[in-house]
């Protein structure tokens, strides 16, 4: 099934929270380097990941996106499908 593009800011903010580089990105999403490329550079103009060097780190602001997800998850599809609290 085809991925919306929620789904995959979601997982590349959930990738990003400990420092990822691109290459992480793109196996631990399950993306290919053209489509991270795109999400990467949105995600930075948007505030919700930056880059330090070559590593990629959510931001404070893409953490409260991750939980504002989680909540509106949790009330369409109820709480059992909420992910774990981000730390």
């Amino acid at each position: 099934m085809k991925r919306n593009r929620q789904d995959i800011i979601y997982d590349i903010l959930t990738i990003c929270i400990n420092g990822a580089n691109k290459t992480k990105i793109v196996y631990e999403g399950n993306l290919n380097f053209r489509t991270t490329n795109h999400y990467l550079n949105d995600l930075i103009k948007s505030r919700f990941i930056n880059k330090e060097r070559d590593e990629y780190h959510t931001t404070q602001r893409g953490i409260s996106l991750l939980e504002s997800m989680n909540l509106v998850n949790a009330q369409l599809y109820g709480p059992d499908k909420m992910e774990p609290a981000i730390s």
